[in-house]
């Protein structure tokens, strides 16, 4: 009898599964002959898992943080099939993006809800509003297939008047986990890298603040989206232990959160940041601060 039970156990759990289509393939040209490129790692365990079992346990998450790096067409491929392969195991409640601001918002309702009506804007790029610090040919895939959704698709990120607001006056951040010297420290000393060392410290404290309050947003905004919820952002932002889980955590919900990072292959990803990597092919390697004299 136990053994027939057992029988019946994984012949369901079979059943309510999808198999998965294959990832796409590499577009970015380093790496191809890396030994960790398209390795999927479980960071807790150490274990290495097929995309079918990442799947399966993204889709179990009530709130999904991907952390990408911007310019890297082998992470949009990868979030477009996840996406896919995601609403395949159970609906998707929302996704949420970075890359938009919430006075792009109306656009975007105004987009899908046409889309759904079966007239999709002729030009999603002006009828969005996107903004060309966001590249369109590495990001249009992605959104165009999320206007044609059931699902929300919504802003994540703050309007350039609310981040200007915040840089001339300090809003309060309240909570714990996302206070702590060590993460502040270690946010204040990533600004000064990303910005060539060139920044003034008097602008520092301002600008710890922008990216609090940014990931903070994130979290509000995760919050309130229709779960499962998917967000899309750099990954710095969706670092477990920098970013918006930190947020959550301070908001009373440290629980129902999985982080995945796509990184690509030579970079380290620990256990503290995420929940899962997936090694992915690079870009070449890039001096952004040779421009500025150094």
């Amino acid at each position: 009898m136990r053994i027939l039970l057992l029988c019946l156990v994984s012949l369901l759990a079979a059943c309510a599964s999808h198999d998965v289509t294959p990832p796409p393939v590499a577009i970015a040209p380093q790496g191809r002959d890396h030994a960790d490129l398209g390795v999927i790692r479980e960071l807790a365990t150490g274990r290495t898992l097929t995309p079918q079992q990442l799947v399966e346990r993204l889709a179990s998450a009530p709130r999904v943080l991907v952390g990408e790096q911007h310019d890297n067409p082998d992470h949009h491929a990868l979030q477009l099939w996840l996406l896919r392969e995601l609403a395949r195991q159970r609906p998707q409640g929302s996704l949420l993006m970075e890359m938009l601001n919430p006075d792009q918002q109306t656009k975007v309702d105004a987009a899908q809800t046409a889309t759904h009506a079966g007239q999709p804007p002729a030009d999603p790029y002006q009828a969005l509003s996107w903004q060309d610090s966001w590249d369109w040919s590495v990001y249009g895939a992605l959104v165009t297939y999320a206007l044609r959704q059931p699902y929300p698709l919504l802003s994540a990120n703050l309007d350039r008047t609310q981040i200007m607001q915040i840089y001339k006056q300090r809003p309060p951040l309240t909570g714990q986990a996302s206070t702590t010297k060590q993460v502040q420290a270690t946010l204040l000393e990533d600004i000064r890298q990303s910005h060539c060392g060139l920044l003034p410290e008097t602008q520092m404290p301002a600008m710890l603040a922008v990216q609090q309050q940014r990931d903070r947003h994130m979290a509000e905004r995760l919050l309130a989206a229709p779960t499962p919820a998917l967000l899309l952002a750099g990954a710095f932002h969706v670092r477990k232990d920098l970013g918006v889980p930190l947020h959550l955590e301070d908001l009373g919900a440290d629980q129902g959160n999985a982080v995945l990072i796509l990184a690509e292959v030579g970079k380290t990803v620990m256990a503290e940041s995420a929940d899962y990597v997936w090694y992915t092919a690079g870009l070449p390697e890039q001096d952004y601060c040779a421009g500025f004299g150094r």
